[in-house]
């Protein structure tokens, strides 16, 4: 091997070992800055309305970082608590009977509330399957992930049609995108988490699952290939 080669091949090892110190580093600093950045914000937010005299910060020679972001999580949770029983549910319908008499504020709250109630309840299905339809145009396949079945003045005007709602993530960013109402014989489910659809959707295909090739081929699956 000449002295050139060898040149070539040490600094091809070089770059390599740089970037496979990059694909480590860069995850870790980007989720740990991001960490701290989201519990300074809450502290800002949070330790000016802790009484002096339970912040510590006040009487240590150095602030305690995260300590607004565990007072607020124990005041939600205290919150949660006294909701849950008869008064707790009285003093929110009473305050909930206030804002529908704003009209502004009353639309705001009751959207807001309605999506949490639908992305934090226990009970909820939403996004919990991957899928793949035809979007946006036959032949082009694209992930979308099941919400539920269509329901309300959709669901009636679509009365001859068993559909259900999804929704079409977009590239890199995959809490923007559109909802879709597909009828449920063109929609393929996906054996893949939510989770791995998303990651594979916001590297624009370069992240890709495991999937054993031995598995048999789905009867929906072999049969809409055989209709394109």
């Amino acid at each position: 091997m000449s002295e050139k080669q060898k040149r070539v091949g040490a600094s091809r090892r070089v770059r390599n070992y740089f970037l496979t110190g990059l694909i480590i580093v860069a995850p870790l600093a980007i989720t740990a800055y991001l960490t701290w950045t989201f519990v300074g914000w809450v502290d800002s937010w949070v330790k000016p309305y802790i009484p002096t005299i339970y912040n510590p910060d006040n009487y240590l020679p150095f602030a305690v970082p995260g300590f607004g972001l565990l007072t607020a999580l124990f005041l939600i949770t205290v919150i949660g608590f006294l909701t849950a029983n008869l008064v707790g549910r009285s003093i929110i319908a009473f305050g909930e009977s206030l804002l529908d008499r704003m009209p502004l504020v009353r639309s705001l709250y009751k959207g807001l509330k309605q999506i949490f109630e639908t992305v934090l309840a226990e009970q909820s299905s939403s996004f919990k399957q991957a899928a793949l339809i035809e979007y946006p145009r036959r032949g082009l396949w694209s992930i979308v992930f099941i919400a539920t079945d269509t329901k309300g003045e959709v669901s009636h005007r679509l009365a001859d049609e068993d559909s259900i709602s999804v929704f079409l993530p977009t590239t890199p960013n995959p809490t923007s995108g559109f909802l879709l109402f597909v009828p449920r014989r063109d929609v393929i489910m996906l054996d893949m988490s939510v989770e791995e659809a998303a990651k594979m959707v916001i590297s624009a295909g370069l992240v890709s699952p495991e999937f054993p090739k031995t598995l048999p081929l789905k009867k929906d699956s072999k049969r809409r290939s055989e209709s394109v």
